[in-house]
């Protein structure tokens, strides 16, 4: 594991490891088995640099249902989608999400997509949208 990805690992469990001990969480966190949680309506860290070629974890680490959906307008060129539930557009995630709630990660379950472009990506939890339940991945 590189120096970088080993800092990246420690920074996002020690944040997740904060947020989650002042949530009354602590219990749930394993530090190493996810790189992103989900709070009650923030993603934690909402922030994450990373290089290319890492694959990001997000585990539902809330008693709320949440999504992970790339806004597909704002990914580098040649980068893949990506959303939970598997759908290849944000239109085809806001659709199932809309219409039968399909795209749910749910307690302590995972999502997880593998970064091959150099970019900033931007992602929604669509449940939350309104809430500012938005996250990025910068990747070097």
């Amino acid at each position: 594991m590189t120096q970088s990805r080993t800092r990246r690992r420690m920074l996002a469990a020690l944040g997740t490891a904060a947020t989650g001990g002042l949530a009354g969480c602590l219990s749930a966190f394993t530090r190493g088995e996810y790189d992103i949680g989900m709070r009650t309506s923030a993603f934690a860290p909402e922030t994450l640099r990373v290089d290319v070629g890492t694959t990001i974890v997000w585990r539902n680490t809330s008693a709320r249902g949440h999504t992970v959906t790339a806004y597909e307008d704002t990914l580098p060129d040649g980068a893949a989608f990506f959303a939970s539930g598997g759908y290849d557009s944000e239109a085809a995630a806001r659709e199932a999400w809309e219409g039968d709630n399909e795209g749910l990660i749910g307690t302590s379950e995972t999502f997880s997509h593998t970064f091959e472009v150099a970019g900033e990506y931007s992602y929604v939890c669509l449940p939350h949208e309104t809430g500012g339940m938005i996250g990025t991945i910068i990747v070097e």
